[in-house]
């Protein structure tokens, strides 16, 4: 290694000592170097003019890097931008869970290098805080230079001088390095939280006991002031804890949170059904379908629970239906509260879209509607209440719905085999289900992430296949919160489709991320008989220590017979274009490059969080990581509820916030609506947003554009971006745009807008 980088070394050495508040202060001043650092001509995000409007965020996606202090090099400076590899995905990550960047260096002042030594060109490295191993990224001059992707996080970047091109690790003269956005993350000093982090601060206390939230119509009677115990039933419960990731810490101080709210399980006044697996309903234009959500017992991670089902089946029945079908869904109640059916995706009717309030009335304990929907877009849907989805959904209460093209228009030749796939997670303690909030959501702040993942409703998934075999999966996500990034290590894989239909071309990929809400079609082959895991392998952010803790769950095991597969699958080696979803979308291309007619800015507001948490999240706010994988928070985020967070889309251009915004639009207009994840808040984290009734096209990412296309209704909104929509506003009515992280949603993170 290069004596030059014994300085660096020292420098991150020193910045793990004692003394919490310089250490904040150091980072605080590094993050607004960031901004404030002039701009320089060539990249998109960090060079782009202040008064472009909301945007990405600087200094999650750019770097300042600083000459060595010595002759000749003064008038030397750059920046870098972590831009996007262009992808299927908002984010693009490694099948074990590392971000992935396409470094984009900008440099001025870099004198010939041969006034330095003996040396002919400038080499640009990337490298963990340890310095190794060292990675070469590329050549190097004055002007922009795209540099080989980083999937190093944390990483330090360096440019040096060297005396030859085909170096293949740094030997000569550093000249500028600089720090990932990353490396401002900072363990606290633990002394600030040692005396009296404990108590609330009288504000904080006044501010809690002052707001409210109504209680839930028809939930158990549960919302009296008392904040430690509520109702079931009848019989009483309290709060105990929620479950630590393993490896994860927390302050004393925080073990001691409570939510401010009654918790709240459903239970029985009565013997009830034992859940059954879901079975498939083929419905044919016109038919009818009779759906009752009710209460059932099963026995998750060995603790008998009370849980919700629709036919006593969770997850509901599998409806199967053609493209252009209408059914009619008799939906009836047998809930301990209100509820409805909201047929995610589905370009259907306004008044059967399930959204009490804006387009019926909440369905009341022992009541029903009829609900006609028709499905003029193939693709994988699903379904689910608009009524407490914290709990309902959570409890249960989902379902998938299968639109299939007419067989003459299918893009799929080889009789493949078909699995769908529902993702799910549910939070387990000792004691058995964790409570919810009786008259306000816990989990506010980050989302309620569970610690038992399910796959069709179960804790095991399991398939057996031959080998060779080809396997179509039809992949939902209906957690309240985790994203997934799903891969079946040592099969190749490659994504076809997502939400409402296919993409214009079959992609490669080493692993699928599935934000909440969103669907992704996919076909894997597995060669090698033996068994193969279906793995969730993603990054949990420490943020105590300020380091990234690996966090790997198997979801499910497919078990692959010596046998060869019966049907070819030669087809499979090829990425194929689906020519009835190139020909779609044509007709919006010319729209593409519109300028944004829109801008929805997410952000968030806090009144009366415990001292403790706020202080914390305060120094948290030095870095987000662009995506939030897992609980890492547990007790802090458990205790912040509804009533304490709000979450806010916000139209930058009147100040409206929420509810409050009311866009109307014209039939047939197609608007290009940009969403910014804003970055100064007291907890910045990804947001999947999900629009009602219409259809999408996600054209960029932080300026980077998207080329392969493919219709949505969600897309994942990452910490600090600015994700660009194209809106086929073509279904009349007054429709719902929200986050589908179920307590964001109940933190009212949700407007409307009126297609006239």
């Amino acid at each position: 290694m290069c004596p030059r980088y014994f300085p660096l070394l020292m420098t991150r050495a020193l910045s793990r000592t004692p003394g919490g508040a310089a250490r904040t202060a150091l980072a605080l001043a590094l993050a607004a170097a960031a901004l404030a650092a002039p701009p320089t001509a060539g990249a998109q995000v960090c060079d782009g003019p202040p008064s472009a409007g909301p945007g990405p965020s600087r200094d999650l996606y750019c770097m300042t890097l600083v000459p060595d202090p010595v002759r000749g090099l003064e008038a030397a400076s750059g920046r870098v931008e972590l831009g996007r590899i262009p992808g299927p995905f908002t984010v693009t990550v490694t099948a074990d869970g590392r971000p992935v960047y396409a470094p984009i260096a900008t440099i001025a002042g870099l004198p010939d290098p041969a006034t330095l030594g003996p040396y002919t060109t400038y080499v640009a490295w990337a490298a963990p805080s340890t310095m190794y191993p060292v990675h070469k990224l590329g050549i190097v001059t004055n002007g922009r230079t795209t540099l080989h992707p980083v999937d190093i996080d944390p990483f330090i970047f360096l440019v040096t001088a060297e005396s030859s091109a085909a170096s293949r690790e740094p030997a000569g003269r550093e000249v500028l390095r600089g720090g990932s956005p990353s490396t401002r993350l900072q363990p606290p000093d633990l002394f600030q939280f040692s005396i009296g982090a404990t108590r609330q601060s009288p504000a904080a206390d006044s501010a809690s006991a002052g707001s409210s939230m109504p209680a839930m119509a028809g939930m158990s009677p549960a919302a009296s002031s008392g904040a430690s115990s509520g109702s079931r039933g009848g019989s009483s419960i309290a709060w105990s804890s929620v479950p630590m990731l393993p490896g994860i810490q927390m302050l004393p101080a925080e073990m001691l949170l409570r939510p401010a709210v009654p918790p709240y399980l459903p239970a029985a006044h009565g013997p009830l059904p034992t859940r059954r697996p879901h079975r498939i309903v083929q419905l044919a234009d016109g038919d009818t379908l009779h759906l009752t959500a009710g209460l059932i017992r099963r026995t998750i991670a060995g603790h008998a629970v009370t849980m919700y089902a629709f036919n006593d089946q969770q997850p509901g029945p599998l409806i199967s239906v053609p493209q252009g079908a209408e059914i009619v869904v008799d939906f009836q109640n047998r809930l301990d509260q209100p509820s409805s059916v909201h047929w995610h995706g589905v370009r259907l009717d306004n008044r059967f879209d399930g959204v009490p309030g804006l387009t019926q009335e909440a369905v009341p304990p022992g009541g029903h509607f009829t609900y006609r929907v028709r499905f003029p877009d193939a693709g994988i849907y699903w379904y689910h209440p608009h009524v407490r989805e914290d709990i309902q959904q959570d409890l249960g209460l989902y379902g998938n719905i299968l639109v299939r093209r007419p067989p003459a228009r299918s893009a799929r030749a080889d009789a493949y085999r078909e699995q769908v796939l529902i993702l799910d997670d549910l939070l387990v303690s000792d004691d058995g289900l964790v409570p919810y909030g009786a008259d306000g959501a816990t989990h506010a702040l980050k989302g309620r992430f569970g610690n038992v993942m399910l796959v069709n409703g179960e804790p095991r998934y399991r398939m057996t296949v031959h080998r060779g075999d080809v396997v179509q999966f039809y992949l939902t996500n209906v957690a309240n919160t985790r994203p997934f990034n799903l891969s079946f290590p040592g099969a190749r894989m490659k994504v076809v489709g997502s939400d409402a239909g296919n993409f214009v071309h079959e992609e490669w990929v080493p692993s699928v991320v599935i934000a909440p809400a969103e669907r992704y079609v996919v076909q894997v082959r597995f060669d090698r008989p033996g068994s193969v895991p279906l793995l969730n392998r993603v990054r949990g952010l420490d943020h105590l220590f300020g380091h990234f803790v690996p966090l790997v769950d198997t979801l499910g095991t497919v078990r692959v017979l010596p046998a060869p597969a019966r049907a070819s699958a030669r087809r499979f080696d090829v990425l194929h274009r689906d020519t009835a979803a190139a020909v779609e979308i044509a007709r919006f291309r010319p729209q593409l490059d519109r300028p944004v007619d829109r801008t929805l800015v997410l952000t968030l507001d806090t009144q009366g969080l415990p001292f403790v948490s706020r202080q914390l999240m305060l120094l948290d706010s030095v870095y987000f990581a662009p995506v939030e994988w897992g609980g890492t928070m547990p007790n802090m985020n458990w205790a912040s509820t509804s009533r304490q967070v709000r979450w806010v889309l916000r139209d930058p251009s009147t100040g409206r916030e929420n509810m409050d915004i009311g866009w109307t639009f014209r039939r047939g207009d197609v608007i290009k609506l940009r969403l910014v994840n804003e970055r100064q808040t007291l907890h910045g984290m990804q947001h999947p947003i999900h629009i009602h009734g219409q259809r999408f096209l996600v054209t960029a990412v932080n300026g980077v554009p998207n080329e392969n296309l493919v219709w949505k209704d969600t897309v994942l909104v990452p910490a600090g971006s600015a994700v660009d929509l194209l809106v086929d506003l073509s279904n009349p009515g007054r429709w719902m745009l929200h986050c589908h992280i179920a307590e964001h949603l109940t933190a009212q993170m949700m407007t409307m807008f009126t297609v006239q």
